[in-house]
C-alpha cells in the first residue's frame, strides 16, 4: 500500500470505481438456498448480523442498534419468526421482555453467508490502529449520511 498522499478528487475517483465492484462482489455471495424464498431486505441483514455477531438480545436492544422504533423490529422479528429464521422467548428475569435469537436450523447458513463479509472486513481492518479504524468507520458513516441528505 502506498504511503503517498491522495488528493480529494483522486480519492473520489478511486472510490466511485471501487464501490460498484464491492457491491457486485457482495451480491455474488448469494443468499443461502434455504433463505432464498424469504425475500430478505437489507434491514433483515442488519438484524441478522447483530444477532449473529452479538448473540441473542431483546427487541428494544435491536431497535436501539438498528436505529428504528421497537415496533418496526417487532414486525421484522414476527415475520422472520413465522418463517422459522428467528426464535423468540420470554426473558426469565422480566417476562415483559422478549429475547430474540437466530433459530438453530439457520445459524450455520447465516454464519457462512454473513461471515464471509466479516472475514474480509477483519482482513482489511486488523492491520490498522484503533484510531485508523475509527476514522475509516466514521468516514463510511459520513458518506452514508451525505447520501441521505
Amino acid at each position: 500500500m502506498s504511503t503517498d498522499g491522495l488528493s480529494v478528487d483522486d480519492g473520489i475517483r478511486t472510490l466511485l470505481l471501487l464501490m460498484p465492484r464491492m457491491v457486485g462482489r457482495a451480491k455474488r455471495l448469494g443468499v443461502p438456498e434455504e433463505l432464498q424464498s424469504l425475500s430478505l431486505a437489507p434491514r433483515h441483514l442488519s438484524l441478522l448480523a447483530y444477532l449473529l455477531f452479538d448473540g441473542s438480545m431483546t427487541v428494544n436492544e435491536l431497535a436501539r442498534r438498528l436505529e428504528v422504533a421497537p415496533a418496526t423490529v417487532s414486525l421484522m422479528v414476527g415475520e422472520l419468526s413465522r418463517k422459522g429464521v428467528l426464535e423468540r422467548r420470554e426473558d426469565d428475569a422480566d417476562r415483559r421482555r422478549t429475547i430474540v435469537s437466530i433459530a438453530g436450523g439457520h445459524q450455520d447458513s447465516i454464519n457462512e453467508w454473513l461471515g464471509y463479509g466479516a472475514k474480509a472486513w477483519r482482513q482489511a481492518l486488523e492491520p490498522l490502529t484503533p484510531e485508523q479504524r475509527r476514522m475509516f468507520v466514521d468516514t463510511l458513516l459520513a458518506y452514508e449520511q451525505a447520501l441521505s441528505s
